[in-house]
């Protein structure tokens, strides 16, 4: 349906100053927190926020924790936020994690992992790791329950959360009953369709995703690390139950539904929607697409319903 109304505006927004990726990450991140706050967002109500400091592996890290309304203990959603693993913070997924919040009853513990180059793979990926078995431990005083884990993220954020089902069946880890990934990092090769079709005027360029990617890994051999490129695990079919959520007009379209058919040819039940008319960056812009992202939140909603918890 080409874009909507949102996305052209996001769009001509995007392009208006330099492209990042001929700009250095700090350079960006600057750009990024001149930019003006957006007016008029619509901040979904929730009954508690609070933020935490973790230990991490040579450092702390903030969790931001989201306790929706009710009583408890409630189930939990461990989030992780978009930004190609270079940018992006709690902030920019604040919106969407209070939807979450309060749409599915859980308590959503947003990550703050450390970001690249500052803090290249495998950092991000461990620093989330030990946010989920943080998030395990503490379920009680979170009047949470940690037998009943969901994770999911957006973009780098979604790839980060199916790579923590990965970690945690590897590990013998905290049960992830589900994963929620929105326009999902499953394959950093850059070479399908998608890419082609969508390689320049939608946001997420072709070559602004080669700039993340190259900022995010230490060496041409980790772009085939199934850590980094979790299509390319060898064995999915011990994996949870995934719902993915796709921008129509985005370079990651394709790799979302190669991962889809994937779990489904390994006997993983998965749910797959496609947000049409939007673009890849919707979720951390809630200002501009709260149709979208409350579109996403509910899809994410129905489908936490229908999986049983252990």
């Amino acid at each position: 349906m080409g874009l909507s109304n949102s996305a052209q505006q996001y769009v001509e927004v995007f392009y208006s100053g330099p492209k990042f990726q001929s700009l250095s990450a700090e350079q960006v991140r600057e750009m990024m927190k001149l930019a003006p706050v957006p007016e008029g967002i619509e901040v979904p109500p929730v009954a508690k926020v609070d933020n935490r400091q973790i230990s991490v592996n040579d450092g702390e890290i903030t969790v931001r924790i989201y306790t929706p309304s009710g009583q408890g203990p409630f189930p939990l959603f461990v989030y992780y936020h978009g930004g190609g693993w270079v940018l992006g913070d709690l902030e920019t997924s604040d919106a969407g994690c209070r939807l979450l919040a309060e749409k599915t009853g859980r308590v959503v513990v947003s990550v703050d992992y450390r970001l690249a180059p500052e803090h290249r793979f495998p950092v991000p990926v461990e620093d989330s790791y030990a946010a989920l078995c943080w998030a395990h431990k503490h379920a009680a005083e979170l009047n949470a329950v940690g037998a009943d884990i969901v994770v999911g993220g957006d973009s780098a954020g979604g790839n980060l959360a199916t790579v923590m089902t990965m970690l945690s069946q590897e590990n013998d880890g905290p049960s992830i009953v589900a994963q929620a990934l929105i326009y999902p990092v499953t394959n950093l090769d850059f070479t399908t369709s998608s890419y082609e079709k969508f390689a320049e005027g939608y946001g997420l360029d072709k070559e602004l995703m080669i700039w993340f990617g190259e900022y995010y890994i230490n060496d041409e051999k980790e772009f085939k690390d199934p850590l980094v490129s979790p299509l390319l695990h060898k064995n999915v079919s011990a994996l949870p139950p995934a719902i993915i959520v796709a921008a129509e007009n985005d370079v990651l379209l394709d790799e979302g539904v190669q991962y889809r058919d994937r779990l489904k040819e390994a006997g993983v039940p998965v749910d797959y929607v496609q947000i049409e008319g939007s673009v890849h960056g919707y979720f951390s812009n809630m200002a501009l697409f709260a149709d979208e992202t409350k579109t996403t939140v509910e899809a994410i909603a129905k489908f936490l319903s229908l999986v049983p918890s252990k």
